[in-house]
């Protein structure tokens, strides 16, 4: 329940007490600062409490913008100040002094605006909605009344509302192709009910459906496949435009709507290579393929934005060349496009399922996102080398716990801090490069079998525990992370092809399925402020050097039958723990009430 105190002289056929109760708050009056104050005491500190001023004249959703959004735990708008639990001690203390400073008994002016200023001058971090033609004011006198109540009825906050639910950037396909219509279906599932989290459930079991329908091999089902890929892409737009619709964030929401995505995308890959083989192609290797890379941009992209995140003197020519080039309309869509982002991408496969077969599928994925991970890094590289920022210690650190090093590195590290010769700040990519090309190189051109993939393995780990025994705070040390990413994966991808056995290389694909989804819980706990996933697990699944040590001693000592095996159990095995932990947190983060953080850029 949510309590709003209502300060001020009341005005005659004001719709604000209603308006409030309409959003869910239960309304109270005060007759002056005094019984403000005693007012909000009384509210229990679980609950969210608005100040808000009678006189306020506004539409609606500024309303539900300023106090109503569960992300921050102080929220304002010109005539109200709200604080869910985490910001009630400053909201409190804040209307302590003021009442204490001789704000006066009376409330002639409006004490919610005084008591915001009272929290800016405290320091507090108090969320701002932009508003843009939304009215929010508080009158001071009849003609000014008259003046806002037109500017209310001169904007339809409706309009404004389906608008604002779409977010401000996204793909050429999103932008043109489904928000036009995904808004009003968005608005549809509000009225009824609905939550984003159904919403995001209902596109994971259409895109399941969607990969079934593809491992018929028929092309009926490869029709239909596509359609309804596409179909759970429209519900995954819907999903985000319903929750800023109906500020309806949370914290199991963000994860499940990031986390469906890839198991959407990467079920769908497995479905089309289950279809392929039933008509006697085999694709697994071009499936696990577009995975390793698929998941290496993400990495790139979040390493890349982590090391950045909070840099000094962040500036770069490059940087001020894109930026340029965003001010000419054309080339933003162009950019946008080339990169292949989700819209883009799942309507090229969907149309390519619907047309073409899987392998031409597969070839043309690999392609594009060969070229946009190409473009995206070399863009990444030349603003890495020609900017002069100082990285803090929070960035090292994200990218640490991204580069997911086990035991045997950790140790590895401690040793080598020790030594007195230490390879220089911002060569730390380069230290591990070697080793992990030596890795994939020997797991691809030796025999199975061969005991040499064993020895890279070893190099690997020693190169790698020497790229993280300093902080990654170099120009390109957010490379460092995509590269163990890169070696790991493709190393069970290349053994498992020498394996040449069936089955080994759709094992293969859960083994790194699950891997995968491992760092991708690690990003999304990093990105919400959660911290990374606990030293246990992390040393329990034996960090990238560790699984990749296992898996070439597996090659090197069983036969390609049994590899298959070992490789089946250990996914399984990975899947199990990273799964399980991973649910327990995020339903304990939620039922805490932890504040979501939504990424309001198309991921690639």
């Amino acid at each position: 329940m949510s309590t709003a105190i209502l300060t001020g002289q009341p005005v005659p056929g004001s719709s604000i007490e209603g308006d409030l109760r309409s959003l869910g708050f239960d309304v109270r009056v005060a007759g002056d600062a005094v019984e403000a104050e005693t007012l909000l005491a009384e509210v229990p500190g679980d609950e969210r409490v608005a100040l808000v001023d009678a006189r306020f004249v506004g539409h609606v959703h500024a309303l539900r913008l300023g106090l109503t959004d569960p992300r921050f735990p102080l929220a304002a708008i010109p005539g109200a100040v709200t604080a869910r639990p985490a910001g009630r001690q400053a909201l409190t203390r804040a209307m302590a002094r003021e009442n204490s400073a001789g704000g006066g008994t009376t409330l002639v002016d409006s004490l919610a605006d005084r008591v915001l200023s009272a929290l800016d001058a405290d320091g507090a971090e108090v969320h701002r909605p932009e508003l843009g033609t939304l009215v929010a004011a508080v009158p001071a006198d009849p003609q000014a009344r008259n003046e806002a109540r037109q500017a209310v009825a001169d904007v339809d906050d409706e309009t404004v509302r389906l608008k604002s639910a779409v977010k401000a950037r996204d793909g050429f396909f999103t932008t043109f192709c489904i928000s036009p219509y995904s808004r009003y279906l968005a608005r549809w599932c509000a009225r009824r009910g609905l939550t984003p989290n159904q919403v995001t459930t209902a596109s994971l079991l259409t895109a399941l459906i969607a990969a079934a329908c593809a491992a018929t091999g028929t092309r009926g089902g490869f029709v239909a496949a596509g359609v309804l890929l596409i179909a759970s892409f429209v519900l995954d737009c819907t999903d985000g435009q319903l929750a800023r619709y109906s500020l309806q964030y949370s914290t199991l929401g963000a994860w499940l709507d990031a986390t469906f995505d890839r198991a959407k995308e990467y079920a769908y890959y497995a479905g089309l290579a289950l279809g392929a083989a039933r008509g006697g192609d085999d694709v697994w290797a071009l499936a696990l393929g577009a995975m390793v890379l698929q998941t290496c941009r993400h990495v790139v992209d979040f390493s890349f934005n982590e090391a950045n995140h909070d840099a000094t003197a962040n500036t770069s020519p490059t940087a001020a060349l894109s930026d340029k080039l965003d001010s000419v309309g054309w080339t933003v869509w162009v950019r946008r496009m080339i990169v292949l982002p989700i819209g883009e991408r799942w309507a090229m496969i969907a149309v390519l399922t619907a047309v073409a077969t899987p392998r031409i599928t597969f070839y043309v994925l690999l392609v594009g996102c060969a070229f946009a991970a190409a473009y995206t890094t070399a863009g990444r590289v030349l603003r890495s080398l020609t900017r002069r920022a100082q990285r803090t210690d929070r960035a090292a650190r994200a990218l640490a716990d991204l580069a997911d090093s086990g035991p045997l590195a950790e140790s590895l590290a401690r040793v080598l801090r020790r030594l007195p010769a230490r390879p220089p700040l911002g060569a730390r990519f380069l230290v591990a490069l070697p080793g992990a090309a030596l890795l994939v190189l020997a797991a691809a051109l030796e025999p199975y079998g061969s005991a040499l993939p064993v020895a890279a393995a070893v190099l690997y780990a020693l190169t790698s525990a020497a790229a993280v025994a300093l902080p990654l705070k170099g120009a390109l040390d957010w490379l460092v992370p995509p590269l163990l990413r890169a070696a790991e994966y493709g190393t069970v991808l290349a053994l498992a092809a020498k394996a040449d056995v069936n089955g080994a290389l759709p094992a293969a694909f859960g083994l790194v399925a699950a891997v995968a989804y491992h760092h991708y819980d690690t990003v999304y706990r990093i990105r919400g402020n959660a911290g990374a996933p606990p030293a246990w697990l992390v040393r329990s699944l034996g960090g990238h050097e560790g699984r990749t040590l296992v898996v070439t001693v597996l090659a090197a000592l069983l036969t390609a039958p049994q590899f298959t095996v070992a490789l089946t159990a250990l996914a399984v095995a990975v899947a199990l723990v990273v799964l399980v932990e991973s649910i327990r947190f995020w339903v304990a983060a939620h039922q805490v009430g932890a504040p979501a953080v939504h990424d309001e850029g198309e991921p690639a």
